[in-house]
């Protein structure tokens, strides 16, 4: 089945040229958006996640993620620029290998996009939990009186019931896109530079407190097995969600002056200053509370996000149990005021990024909509605010659902595996296309493609099996369930399987949404 039913580059391009986007991005300003983009849950709330997989290692962990996205992103650049059109890396594949893989990789965006805006609702709510635990409101309440009951705090694999914050915040957040509130580029840049500033103060007042003991042993779970989500690789595959949303800089490509000299500078430059940042904030967070994994009494490190990781942790301070990481660090070694503050930044600017997440869902979804792969009524544009509310409500309602039953590193896991298949399948793309359509016009070139691609493949396959069995066999299984919903509904109800044309006789490209308000970079 591969190669069938390619939908034609050119018709697709149909749509892209219909608009002519201005190019005025340089360096400097992809660099920007490519920081803003990056920076948020994955640091926030994950160093606490890989500490308990890898211990103080976890700072290797950082810079493996950073350069396998560093590589996928500058395979991801080309085909952005060659099909800047909605639709992602379905659309890419869609038009380099068949309907039945772009089906697939749409299907596992299921999981890059709404899994992981579950991820972060979780990520928000730990850091509200903490503001309620200990906040005073201006000495006005007792520390601890606004705090939720446990069972509402988490979901059933962390000790509690249902994850009421995680819940709501994903609720609000999809209400939001229904009515078609707008994220403004000032307010982002508000939201950004307030992430940035959390992670300056933490750095700042955390390095001083750093004490050598906390870093021996410094491999206390070794590199780490295949399947075993556990070590050094375990710790990278599941810190990759720290990097995830640096393809904003690839999108832009069509905005982009001198394109092939500035996306590998934003890329590789923003890429590098977030990896500083984290590495610093992991060394600062290590050397001052430590990050001692918690092991069974088999002498097993216990797997985050687990019954038994929860049953442990239950009354310890250490930092791979704490659910708000970098807040925690700044109340343990006397800092308690900042660490509120820091949650409460991390309380204002990652609601944003639930907003980016299950608007990119709902993008892909429309497409995949437009294209007759999934039902008609998804692509209804509400008569009153003109967004696409049917399908904004149901990704709102299963992004709620995963907010408020799983913990964050799982669901951060599971992202992952969809984000890290959708990136080899359009490293693969570019090489394809180098080889069946080499004079084809590329706004940017992968440079040392031979290299860059395979060394993509190969370092996000290494990524996905380390990944623990569970989220390798879910993987799976959800890969499964999307085969089946191909074969009966997808296969059948294809524009370009059924034949249908435009006026010209080629096959219909999917028309480009004309939603009146959304969500602005």
């Amino acid at each position: 089945m591969l190669f069938w039913r390619v939908k034609p580059l050119d018709k697709i391009l149909e749509t892209a040229g219909k608009k002519a986007l201005t190019r005025q991005l340089g360096a400097f300003q992809l660099t920007m958006l490519g920081i803003g983009a990056v920076i948020g849950t994955g640091i926030f709330v994950l160093t606490a996640e890989a500490g308990q997989k890898a211990g103080p290692a976890m700072m290797i962990a950082f810079v493996i993620a950073a350069v396998v996205c560093g590589l996928a992103a500058l395979a991801y650049a080309e085909l952005a620029s060659m099909v800047p059109v909605s639709g992602s890396a379905y659309t890419y594949t869609y038009g380099v290998l068949g309907e039945a893989l772009a089906w697939i990789v749409g299907w596992a965006l299921v999981l890059e996009y709404a899994v992981a805006a579950g991820a972060v609702s979780v990520g928000w709510s730990g850091y509200m939990n903490g503001l309620l635990m200990h906040t005073n409101l201006f000495g006005l309440v007792e520390p601890g009186s606004l705090a939720l009951p446990r069972w509402l705090r988490t979901g059933p694999y962390d000790g509690g019931t249902f994850n009421i914050l995680a819940c709501f915040i994903a609720l609000v957040v999809t209400w939001l896109l229904v009515i078609g509130t707008s994220k403004s580029a000032k307010v982002n840049a508000v939201l950004v530079s307030i992430k940035v500033a959390a992670l300056v103060a933490f750095i700042a007042i955390s390095l001083p407190a750093v004490q050598s003991e906390n870093f021996e042993p410094f491999f206390p779970t070794g590199w780490g097995s295949p399947m075993g989500g556990i070590g050094v690789l375990g710790a990278a595959a599941s810190i990759f969600f720290a990097y995830v949303g640096f393809d904003a800089v690839s999108t832009a490509s069509e905005e982009t002056k001198d394109p092939n000299r500035n996306i590998p500078i934003g890329l590789i430059g923003s890429l590098l200053i977030c990896t500083i940042f984290y590495l610093l904030v992991g060394y600062g967070a290590v050397g001052a509370a430590g990050s001692a994994p918690m092991f069974g009494a088999d002498g097993i490190v216990l797997s985050p996000g687990t019954p038994e990781m929860a049953a442990a942790c239950l009354g310890s301070d250490a930092l791979v149990c704490s659910k708000e990481p970098l807040a925690h660090v700044m109340r343990m070694i006397g800092f308690g005021g900042v660490g509120n503050m820091i949650g409460l930044a991390a309380a204002l600017a990652l609601p944003s990024v639930v907003l980016m997440m299950i608007y990119g869902q709902t993008r892909i979804f429309f497409t995949m909509s437009r294209d007759g792969l999934l039902p008609e009524v998804l692509s209804r544009v509400h008569p009153r605010y003109h967004t696409p509310h049917v399908v904004t409500i149901i990704t709102g309602v299963f992004v709620a659902l995963f907010g408020a039953m799983f913990p964050v590193g799982i669901l951060a896991d599971i992202s992952n595996s969809g984000t890290l298949f959708a990136f080899i399948m359009v490293s693969i793309g570019v090489l394809i296309l180098r080889k069946s359509q080499p004079d084809r016009h590329r706004p940017f070139r992968t440079p040392l493609v031979w290299v860059v691609c395979p060394l993509a493949i190969a370092g996000c396959l290494l990524l996905f099996v380390n990944l623990s069995l569970y989220t390798i066999s879910l993987f799976f299984i959800w890969a499964a369930i999307g085969l089946v919903v191909y074969r009966f509904y997808g296969y059948r109800h294809s524009d370009l399987g059924r034949g249908i044309t435009g006026p010209e006789g080629g096959v219909v490209p999917p028309p480009e949404p004309k939603f009146h308000e959304g969500p602005q970079a």
